[in-house]
């Protein structure tokens, strides 16, 4: 197998929760320019009618599937029912959807606290759990890739006010630790994606109010862009990254090396 043969993903099925946009277009987008069919899923049928036509437009094979993981107990069974149906397996999962919620620790909602971590936490388990038992256990292959964030890896800065946020994104990398320890001797590889600030609606409000103090103190002095989550999710998802699992990745400019 030469390094092209590695990166490519023809043919193999990709599910992206929240891929409807932002983060996750971007990278439903990279796995489909690489050659993999896309299931795309989110809450909102509009917005993802919107990103199934544009990837359709560019040639990819997708499809996109309603579901409201804030219930993944009962959701996530359906979800993978209806991937199956269209697409016949699920070789690659990316769990990126997720919520935040801004309030001082003292202060924070019951409800908040609890919508945060089961979008966050409790999604990705309850979904990876159906995809492995499904689809990769038995076939003995999968590729699963979680979405957490830097801010898994710090605590906030002054004025910053995300305790469920972070606490969750921490709880999703060491799940990923664990999952990949598990599902090793299946063939499974799980690694974790840890990005750092990219402009998005779910980080407009942070970023209006700090980000230009996000920006002096990230090495490469920049916010991450429309393709700088691209190459990352291809690795991960293809034969490249083989002989890796269990691993973080940060993708933060170097904020996290500062």
């Amino acid at each position: 197998m030469n390094v092209r043969q590695m990166f490519d993903l023809s043919g193999r099925v990709a599910l992206v929760t929240g891929g409807s946009r932002g983060l996750g277009l971007q990278m439903a987008y990279a796995l489909g320019e690489m050659g993999g069919r896309v299931a795309i899923a989110a809450r909102k049928p509009a917005e993802l009618t919107d990103a199934q036509a544009a990837l359709q437009a560019a040639g990819i094979d997708a499809a996109s599937f309603p579901c409201d993981l804030q219930d993944s107990p009962n959701t996530a069974p359906q979800l993978v029912d209806a991937v199956l149906e269209r697409f016949g397996t699920i070789d690659i999962l990316v769990n990126n959807a997720g919520a935040t919620w801004s309030a001082p620790a003292e202060a924070y909602p019951d409800e908040a606290w609890y919508k945060v971590m089961r979008l966050n936490v409790d999604a990705p388990f309850f979904l990876s759990r159906e995809v492995g038992r499904r689809c990769m256990i038995p076939r003995q292959v999968g590729k699963i890739i979680n979405l957490a964030s830097a801010a898994g890896l710090r605590g906030t800065a002054q004025g910053v006010h995300t305790i469920a946020y972070n606490t969750s994104k921490a709880a999703l990398i060491n799940f990923t630790r664990t999952l990949a320890c598990e599902w090793g001797r299946f063939g499974i590889n799980v690694n974790v994606i840890c990005p750092g600030f990219f402009p998005s609606r779910m980080s407009a409000g942070l970023l209006g109010s700090i980000g230009k103090q996000v920006i002096a103190r990230t090495p490469l002095g920049r916010l991450g862009g429309d393709s700088d989550l691209k190459g990352a999710v291809v690795f991960l998802a293809s034969e490249a990254s083989r002989h890796i699992t269990g691993q973080v990745l940060p993708i933060d400019g170097g904020v996290s090396a500062s």
